[in-house]
């Protein structure tokens, strides 16, 4: 098949420090709510990946660990993973705030950037919290930091340049062909990406009592009319019975700390309030039932 000269296709990373916006500009490019998976080093099935479409072509969003000074082995792992992936992507989007201080963070990422050939595109997000004159300094203070193909302000809560954001990083893809389906927007969905962090969380305060043995199912995800809460009610399978008292914890303390932990990073990934339910069943036999191990998003090779 002849290739199309005037579609443009690749992968672009968007990177940045906590609470910078990130998720919220990976909104509003995509057009709707999209959960981002959490900077700690995933599984493969746990990775995330979100495409925007459009007549121009397509832009894969790849999700990677965050750029931190790392302190031991795993924060070394962490920086590693964000490093190679910064080798395999056509673009690199370095999201900041609107100020004059660049801190350590920021000084840090700079530092890894400046070791990769990889195009970097500084996103200067928050403009509308600033005047403009304000704006001018805040570029002319980080220009120095690396050599950036662009930089580009934008808001990620108002939209403000987000056309001219896609605009720009098509023009430094390569011309290719389409990867996804015109009509998608990620390669999971939201249901399965807040049943993943859930059971993450039970996974991390459970340790070594619970094996892998346990599961997540979304019974219902709703956004409320208003638009400023979503209902999620979720049940954690579990095997055996003795499973089911250990992860409800003494007076149900251990289930409202998965579900505290859980709500808390779903809601800064969908940029929403979040009002989650969790119950707990045993299901003795869900690992043996093709339709559940596949509902539940594992692989057989896990077992």
């Amino acid at each position: 098949m002849e290739e199309n000269q005037s579609f443009r296709s690749g992968f672009v990373t968007l990177i940045g420090r906590p609470n910078v916006g990130k998720s919220t500009l990976m909104n509003q490019m995509i057009g709707q709510k999209i959960a981002i998976t959490s900077d700690k080093p995933q599984t493969t099935r746990n990775r995330i990946q979100t495409v925007y479409t459009d007549e121009s072509g397509q832009i894969i969003f790849l999700d990677t660990p965050g750029i931190h000074k790392a302190k031991n082995r795993l924060g070394e792992y962490m920086v590693n993973t964000a490093e190679k992936t910064f080798g395999e992507v056509d673009l690199i989007l370095w999201l900041v705030e609107p100020t004059t201080f660049i801190g350590a963070g920021e000084r840090h990422i700079a530092e890894v950037l400046n070791r990769v050939r990889t195009p970097v595109v500084l996103v200067i997000n928050k403009i509308d919290t600033v005047k403009k004159e304000e704006l001018l300094k805040v570029i002319d203070c980080y220009k120095d930091c690396h050599d950036f193909a662009d930089i580009i302000p934008v808001s990620a809560r108002t939209g403000e340049n987000k056309d001219e954001l896609i605009r720009l990083i098509f023009r430094y893809l390569p011309y290719g062909p389409m990867y996804y389906d015109e009509d998608t927007i990620t390669d999971q969905p939201e249901r399965q990406i807040a049943a993943e962090l859930i059971r993450e969380k039970a996974l991390m305060l459970l340790s070594d009592e619970i094996p892998h043995g346990i599961a997540v199912v979304i019974d219902q995800m709703k956004e409320r009319t208003k638009g400023s809460i979503v209902d999620i009610d979720a049940t954690i399978i579990c095997e055996r019975d003795s499973h089911k008292g250990i992860i409800i914890g003494r007076q149900g303390a251990m289930l409202k700390k998965i579900g505290t932990l859980a709500r808390t990073e779903i809601e800064a990934l969908l940029g929403l309030k979040v009002n989650l339910k969790l119950w707990v069943k045993v299901k003795k036999d869900w690992r043996d039932s093709d339709f559940l191990i596949k509902n539940f998003g594992y692989r057989e090779e896990e077992f």
